[in-house]
């Protein structure tokens, strides 16, 4: 069994507000360019749910953490937009984020921490209902609601994928505990490398593009958001 690396008290609130449809806990939101994977370069407003069931976001919990190498911070509601949101006042900030809603198709990036600790179907539906399309970038641990437009897994090492296809999949690279092998057999569209951020990101980035050269199945994801110094 997947063990949890919330808070127990931030697992039983989020736990609580899910079952009782109260408002869900965002950590910012903010409107951006997409900076990896597919939608690279794409105009979307990022949803950043707080809550993470492999790592508390705290860095004391760091080295307990079953993902030790996250690099957002997603603890707490204190960045741009953060707080707590009924549906329809979160999905009316994206709006005003975006801008002219008759500008192009209208996205928005449902992100962490783990977004569908708390993304369900209900919000997924009040985003339609205001013209947005919806994507989610997951662990893969938790099932996934009826409805998203657009399926982002980044499997790590020592977990259970409950969600085996989607629309991309984006594996940050090297995990030794999680090979690209153990994952290309599965049914996603798309199949990304993507280089871990941290000190040693320059030899991360030369080993992925070696890896992407000989396994031609992987393409490589970089963040560019992170080059071009943008959210």
């Amino acid at each position: 069994m997947l063990k949890t690396y919330l808070h127990p008290l931030d697992l039983k609130e989020i736990c609580a507000s899910n079952q009782q449809k109260m408002p869900y806990k965002i950590k910012e939101i903010y409107y951006t360019l997409q900076g990896e994977g597919a939608h690279t370069g794409r105009p979307a407003v990022f949803c950043r749910f707080t809550g993470c069931n492999l790592w508390s976001g705290r860095e004391e919990d760091r080295g307990k953490a079953i993902c030790q190498f996250c690099d957002t911070d997603f603890w707490g509601m204190d960045g741009e937009n953060g707080g707590r949101y009924t549906a329809e006042n979160l999905v009316k900030k994206a709006v005003e984020l975006w801008g002219d809603m008759s500008a192009g198709r209208p996205y928005v990036v449902c992100t962490g921490g783990e977004p569908l600790l708390q993304l369900d179907g209900p919000l997924i539906e009040t985003f339609h209902r205001a013209r947005f399309e919806v994507g989610v970038e997951t662990n893969g641990t938790q099932a996934e609601p009826p409805g998203l437009d657009w399926v982002c897994v980044s499997p790590k090492a020592g977990t259970e994928l409950k969600i085996t296809s989607g629309d991309e999949l984006k594996l940050v690279f090297p995990q030794p505990a999680a090979m690209p092998q153990l994952f290309e057999n599965l049914d996603f569209a798309n199949f990304f490398i993507q280089p871990m951020d941290g000190p040693e990101v320059q030899r991360n980035t030369r080993l992925a593009i070696n890896f992407c050269l000989q396994h031609p199945k992987w393409r490589l994801s970089i963040q560019t958001h992170k080059l071009l110094n943008i959210p």
